[in-house]
């Protein structure tokens, strides 16, 4: 039995805690609303985020930070992207220097257009090797109800993403491993950017025919911007990508997609927040994707459709006009 401290006790942090849990781990869940924390350890359900199911009645649950930390040296980090720096400067003194982080987060920090697991080393000045990711098609609400799944452990070295694949591996959760950090990240990073589009063109009553060009062609984009940063383009193929990307684009649950179809319905940014009010990665990172595929000279027309429409420069009528005046190339995957 492995101890293991997961940060965040919102639907993601809940349910990647039932996980490990299931695969036979000692968990500790750290959240910031007493509410939700008194919920977990009595009532064995996070009904804020999760509704009725119930969690196994071994987890526990603090608000105390000390308590989570001292409870073990495995941390999985599940905080909003754009709100995790501000957690770790907080934290800082009282991560031990020999800790692992594992990244559930999936985002490109605004400010300096770093992955969430180049965020965690920034601040803590942990070693790159500390530090994996789990990634993949995983809707919190169907990987709760125990619903079969599968993800990939990212990490630096082979015997750590080996480390994270046992002590989240389950009869209904299928762990695979990577040492392409890289593109694992990156790919879930972007295709919340892609997956907001694809909503769009669903508010707008647009079929299947524009969705999956906007999937395919988005992949495409993902796929060209993650090999010109030095990642393996296959993993774009994987479930860090393609398997992502499906799950985003396909499912009412996934956030992204619904802000896109409320964007893509009333045509403003004010009508799809009115509408959706919670916090949206693909939202918070398109400009920053933007930003990043630039650096490299990759164009991206599909992210930069998105990022304009999310900022308010276009509206969604506008992106989807502009997107089909672009001259067809050849569709070979990388050029």
């Amino acid at each position: 039995m492995t101890t293991i401290s997961v940060l965040g006790a919102g639907a993601w942090g809940t349910t990647l805690a039932q996980v490990l849990a299931d695969a036979g781990n000692e968990v500790l869940v750290w959240g910031r609303n007493a509410d939700v924390v008194n919920e977990i350890n009595v009532r064995h359900t996070n009904h804020a985020y999760l509704g009725d199911i119930s969690l196994p009645e071994q987890i526990g649950a603090t608000t105390d930070i000390d308590q989570a930390l001292e409870h073990s040296s495995t941390l999985i980090v599940a905080i909003p992207a754009q709100g995790l720096r501000g957690r770790l400067i907080e934290w800082k003194e009282k991560i031990g220097s020999s800790s692992v982080l594992v990244s559930t987060v999936k985002g490109i920090e605004v400010s300096t257009l770093l992955r969430m697991s180049e965020v965690i080393t920034d601040v803590l000045h942990v070693d790159s090797s500390q530090v994996a990711i789990i990634t993949g098609p995983n809707l919190a609400n169907e990987l709760a109800l125990r619903q079969p799944a599968a993800a990939v452990a990212a990490a630096p070295n082979e015997a750590l993403a080996l480390k994270i694949q046992e002590i989240f591996s389950t009869t209904y959760y299928r762990v695979y491993t990577s040492t392409d950090v890289l593109g694992c990240e990156m790919a879930g990073a972007v295709k919340s950017v892609i997956a907001l589009g694809v909503g769009i063109a669903v508010g707008m009553d647009l079929g299947e025919n524009t969705q999956s060009m906007l999937i395919t062609r988005g992949l495409n984009e993902v796929a060209r911007l993650a090999a010109a940063h030095g990642a393996n383009p296959l993993s774009v193929a994987g479930l860090a990508g393609m398997g992502d990307l499906v799950a985003s684009c396909s499912s009412p649950l996934s956030r992204n997609r619904t802000f896109g179809e409320a964007l893509g319905r009333g045509g403003s940014m004010e009508y799809a927040r009115s509408h959706v009010p919670r916090t949206v990665e693909g939202v918070e990172s398109a400009g920053a994707v933007v930003e990043l595929a630039h650096r490299v000279g990759v164009e991206v027309p599909v992210i930069e459709a998105v990022a304009d429409v999310v900022s308010g420069a276009i509206t969604p009528i506008a992106a989807l006009n502009r997107l089909m005046e672009i001259r067809t190339q050849s569709e070979d995957f990388i050029k």
